[in-house]
């Protein structure tokens, strides 16, 4: 009887241990499945299907987690990759297809709108003849630049035409705590008035990165007054540094592109916080 008893003790504190176990497991599993999304229209500007009359040109492709840990933190996850992708934070309580659909019913609507403006100015052109600047495009994608068991980061990679001398092409990240679920800005990892210091180490990199040795000779290759070069928040993560990024007009000319600024962690060790974000991702790193 007494065996019984200690026997049946057991299994029963086994059968609770192992609950525990695969809860806490399916709680903290950073373990992530992604799917996408693709969308590929051509929205006619008219209500036509000639094709000869301006459209607009649509390609969005939406990476997003499909599958992590529990319900609460894969909806958390997904809120954060809508909110962050479609830059609409309206849109990061639908699920992923909701908010693809929302998105391409609003660039419809807004692109559809300017129908009225088209006939204006063709009116007043030389007979035969129609406005060129109408054929508009918009693309949207992202990707993942970095992932471990404790951080996720990715870009947001946005190109559109909407009138004018040329297209925009700008590209945004994000970093997410996975563990926390929080996404990472910089005064997570410096310390308070680290901008000064941050924005020298930014400059000495631009300089070396362009073969350059003092500041102003920046300037004398295009890039704006050097007062406009400061920690934008725009970077990403990996074991390596931190990476910027400043998009078209931030610091230089529309011609130069989106200019990439790469920082080891080494040389930002005087103004990280003792307990930065960064030995949590990486405790390897010194």
């Amino acid at each position: 009887m007494k065996k019984s008893t200690i026997f049946s003790t057991l299994i029963v504190c086994a059968f609770f241990i192992g609950m525990f176990s695969c809860k806490k497991t399916v709680q903290t599993s950073t373990k992530i499945t992604f799917d996408s999304i693709v969308v590929k229209e051509h929205i006619p500007l008219l209500e036509t299907n000639d094709t000869t009359l301006p459209f607009a040109d649509v390609k969005v492709s939406f990476v997003y987690p499909a599958k992590f840990g529990n319900q609460e933190n894969l909806t958390r996850l997904q809120q954060i990759f809508i909110g962050t992708f479609f830059n609409d934070i309206q849109l990061d309580n639908l699920s992923p297809q909701q908010a693809m659909d929302n998105y391409i019913a609003h660039y419809t609507e807004e692109y559809k709108s300017l129908s009225n403006m088209y006939y204006d100015e063709k009116s007043r052109l030389p007979k035969g003849e129609t406005p060129q600047w109408y054929w508009y495009y918009m693309y949207n994608t992202n990707k993942v630049m970095f992932q471990n068991d404790s951080l996720l980061s990715y870009a947001v990679e946005y190109s559109d035409y909407t009138g004018g001398a040329h297209g925009s092409h700008r590209i945004t990240y994000t970093n997410i705590d996975l563990g926390d679920l929080v996404t990472v800005s910089e005064e997570d990892i410096f310390v308070p008035n680290y901008k000064k210091p941050l924005t020298d180490i930014i400059i000495n990199r631009l300089m070396a990165k362009n073969n350059v040795t003092v500041p102003d000779s920046l300037i004398g290759i295009g890039f704006f007054n050097l007062d406009e070069v400061f920690p934008n928040n725009n970077f990403w993560l990996d074991d390596k540094g931190i990476h910027y990024s400043y998009n078209q007009y931030e610091i230089a000319p529309y011609s130069m592109g989106v200019i990439d600024v790469d920082i080891p962690y080494e040389d930002l060790s005087a103004i990280l916080k003792p307990d930065n974000v960064i030995q949590k991702f990486f405790p390897k790193q010194k």
